[in-house]
């Protein structure tokens, strides 16, 4: 279990790098509620993104994207907004999925990550 969360931390790691280079300032890692958990919180001059972190080895099950049910979904906007309330803000909120593909896991020197910008509602 350990070994899964410091494989989980690093790749949130790689996707706020990605995103601190795509000139978002990183707010929050790791925000959870009683609803359930946020990987990231990052925002620019518009947007709030709340953004799900999918790290997998290889997509031949599914792809990152596939694992963000409508019930991961639910759990992900009641967490936003639980987050929006105690933390106002005139940004518009957005919701991204960050898909990383690391076949050697933390020993993968060049992992392949896809940024879906607003990947649902």
């Amino acid at each position: 279990m350990a070994t899964s969360k410091l494989v989980g931390a690093w790749g949130e790691a790689l996707a706020a790098q990605y995103l601190q280079k795509k000139r978002y300032k990183l707010v929050a890692c790791g925000y959870q509620c009683r609803f359930g958990e946020i990987d990231l919180i990052v925002k620019n001059r518009k947007y709030l993104v709340f953004v799900e972190v999918k790290l997998r080895k290889t997509a031949k099950f599914a792809s990152g994207r596939e694992f963000v049910d409508y019930r991961k979904q639910d759990r992900l906007r009641a967490t936003a907004s639980m987050y929006l309330a105690l933390n106002p803000t005139r940004l518009q909120p957005r919701f991204d999925v960050i898909e990383i593909y690391a076949p050697e896991g933390t020993l993968t020197l060049n992992p392949e990550l896809t940024h879906l910008e607003d990947a649902f509602q």
